[in-house]
């Protein structure tokens, strides 16, 4: 780990993991198209063993991290995909030898302390537990690093920071369908065709926000300090837009002070400890502040000094604070001004977005409130770190890893049951966990899928795959195979409804709808043979499974399904043992995919149909997507990123279909269209795909060598 950013920078130079852009480069979309071609290369370091086992698909990609020394509109050096590999991730976090598996292996010895048996055993504890004594941070008297230069409010200008503009449609909510004079009515917006050039849709995407509940303003130690990570929209040269879920820490904190009707102090920091990115996206429960997992991740306290104009410590070694106040007059999300008889936007209030997200789609533009900016401070000649998020892998697919390794001991002292678990690229982590148990009961594999849909910000888990302990539950076409083995759809998939992930656009309603276990275990015990099902389906069910469907068969089956009207292709991976039929359409119309769906279950006579069927949609066949790497080959590309389709474009409750024998299920991940309701489920607004511009692509193409040199990075 490393005190500073810069001493980063230093760092990853020495090691080779970092490539220098003098070129000038606009960060109007031509930065985020650099790196996103980048992240999804080969990463220079190898990872440690432990990383190499824990994801043997993804683990050699993140190409390099890039310092652009010449950006467009500034004089700030701008740092991206720093933390965009498992190696630099490692390095981040100073366990590059044994990789994220030490630090859980430290909480681990933690959260089960045995007592001493001997004097030797007790200073053994004590060396163990002797971090825990310099977590939490350190608060300092006078001025920090980060305040060697301070920008009063008279001369704030956040134009004159290399904040980039990651998507096409970022910001521009008018180009997908909504108003365009929403906003019109805000005091200090940046308006006019210059601003919407060159400023509208650039975010704040890898910036600390400090907060703290209203009840802890003259606190001089603040319990509840949380640091989350949000997006932060620029709007004008001293107005932003404060973005966060409300089940955020950050939205808590906010909805305290907006019952007291006093604006809100945040602090936006940029840079520091090496450290300090990974805790501020950590699971943490409510109430523990991300600086005691810094610190103990820091192996000493993250120094803190006070802010300028607002009652909050930052840290001393950020790069870049920016300091101010979030209206609490702003009503909340869920908000369409297209909506008949909407209520106006009101004050304190923005529309913002749209933004490129992690899911790999627009999320959608709603209402958050404005944040006024009191002051900058920064350090001399300070460097802005950033980064994109779109379709995977990204910066923040290792982020997550690292917390899929660090918090597992956690997980598993609320539910010892789990061997381990996997969260897969394709589920971009709130849609997917794969998870393996030695079972001992009938049902224990639902015993844990309901305990998981419990445990923090796991709960928003849509989907979870339960294996038994013979599964590598990291080798995701192992995971599929024991679903195709092992669960049989009426009979072995648990369907729940509850809170979903508010970017997940397929979900019936804002952050709430289906979610669906597969319980891929054996079954040997009679209460998990023969559970209740309709007469028919239990007749049926009684002339035993239906075979894989392999070789001959399936290049046969498949041709079969390409003969069907608006069928582009239909593939059987051999690598998912014939179980499972992915189809993909030209999806023009309601209904499409219901009516593949059914026009596939008048094939399944000659029981050649597999078990499991997807139905995507055309993007579902652009290699140009998840997993992309040069050590993929088709078929994993291709499954990785239909993988991906069919969870981000399918509800569990809405868009499976099960058949009458119940030895069959397909599930419709097309992309919606209105018409497309079915068993009195709606539809939600629908986002479009994350995809660069031409142009752009063009231009980044035409200007390569410029960037790097004859090189490819």
């Amino acid at each position: 780990m490393y005190p500073t950013t810069r001493d980063f920078v230093r760092a990853l130079d020495a090691a080779g993991e970092l490539r220098r852009v003098r070129t000038a480069v606009s960060p109007i979309l031509e930065v985020a198209q650099i790196t996103d071609r980048v992240s999804k290369s080969n990463a220079p370091v190898r990872p440690s063993s432990s990383a190499q086992q824990t994801d043997p698909r993804h683990h050699h990609l993140g190409g390099h991290a890039l310092l652009f020394e010449n950006v467009e509109g500034s004089d700030i050096p701008l740092l991206i995909n720093a933390w965009g590999s498992y190696s630099r991730m490692e390095r981040a976090l100073g366990c590059v030898e044994h990789g994220f598996e030490s630090i859980a292996a430290e909480i681990a010895a933690l959260t089960k302390p045995e007592p001493p048996r001997s004097l030797s055993e007790a200073f053994e504890k004590a060396r163990q537990f002797f971090p825990l004594l310099r977590t939490p941070p350190r608060r300092l008297r006078g001025s920090g690093l980060c305040q060697e230069v301070v920008v009063p409010e008279h001369r704030i200008d956040l134009t004159r920071l290399p904040i980039i503009r990651c998507w096409p449609h970022d910001g521009n909510f008018a180009a997908l369908g909504y108003p365009p004079n929403v906003n019109d009515a805000i005091t200090g917006l940046g308006t006019g065709p210059d601003w919407n050039t060159h400023f509208r849709g650039r975010y704040i995407t890898l910036a600390g926000i400090h907060t703290i509940h209203a009840d802890d303003l003259d606190n001089p130690s603040p319990p509840s300090h949380n640091i989350g990570m949000y997006r932060v929209q620029l709007l004008g040269k001293r107005l932003l837009a404060m973005h966060w879920h409300m089940h955020h820490d950050g939205a808590r904190h906010w909805r305290s002070w907006k019952a007291r009707g006093k604006p809100m102090p945040v602090a936006i920091a940029l840079g520091g400890e090496s450290v300090t990115p990974y805790a501020a996206t950590a699971p943490l429960p409510p109430g523990i502040s991300e600086l005691l997992l810094a610190g103990f991740l820091n192996r000493a306290g993250i120094p803190m000094v006070r802010a300028k104009t607002v009652p909050l410590w930052v840290p001393a070694h950020a790069e870049i604070v920016i300091e101010g106040w979030v209206s609490e007059e702003a009503g909340g999300p869920d908000w369409d001004p297209r909506t008949p008889h909407a209520e106006p936007l009101g004050p304190g209030a923005v529309f913002e977005g749209p933004f490129g997200d992690h899911t790999g789609f627009y999320s959608l533009p709603d209402r958050y409130p404005l944040l006024h900016v009191s002051a900058i401070t920064h350090r001399r000649d300070p460097i802005y770190p950033t980064t994109i998020v779109g379709l995977p892998p990204q910066e923040d697919y290792y982020l997550g890893k690292a917390t899929e390794r660090i918090f597992l001991p956690l997980l598993k002292t609320i539910l010892p049951d789990i061997e381990d678990y996997d969260l897969p690229m394709f589920g971009a982590f709130h849609n997917c966990a794969a998870v393996r148990i030695r079972k001992h009961y009938p049902f224990h594999a639902r015993r844990v899928m309901h305990g998981i849909w419990g445990a923090g910000q796991m709960s928003w888990t849509k989907s979870i795959i339960v294996v038994d302990d013979d599964v590598d539950v990291h080798d995701t076409p192992a995971v599929l195979r024991a679903v195709g083995e092992h669960c049989l759809p009426a009979r072995d998939c648990e369907l729940v409804q509850g809170p979903l992930d508010i970017l997940d656009h397929a979900a019936p309603f804002l952050g709430a709808g289906g979610k669906l276990g597969l319980d891929a275990t054996r079954k040997s015990a009679p209460a998990e043979l023969h559970r209740s099902l309709d007469p028919v389906a239990t007749q049926l069910c009684s002339t035993g499974p239906i075979p894989a469907v392999t070789g001959d068969a399936a290049r046969a089956f498949e041709a079969r399904v390409r003969q069907l009207p608006g069928i582009l292709d239909a593939r059987i991976p051999d690598e998912l043992g014939g179980y499972w039929l992915l189809v993909f359409i030209n999806k023009t119309e309601a209904g499409q995919g219901r009516a593949t769906i059914k026009a596939l279950g008048a094939l399944a006579d000659d029981n050649q149909l597999p078990r499991w069927t997807l139905v995507l949609g055309h993007e579902a066949l652009d290699t140009d997507q998840p997993g992309t790497g040069d050590q993929g080959t088709p078929s994993q590309l291709n499954l990785d990123t239909a993988l991906f389709h069919w969870l981000a474009h399918s509800a569990p409750d809405r868009d499976r279909h099960l058949s009458t024998c119940g030895r069959r299920i397909a599930f419709d991940a097309t992309p919606k269209l209105p018409g497309d309701e079915h068993l009195g489920l709606p539809v939600r607004p629908w986002p479009p795909l994350l995809r660069m511009s031409d142009d752009i692509r063009a231009k980044v193409d035409q200007r390569w060598a410029e960037y790097f040199g004859e090189r490819e990075a």
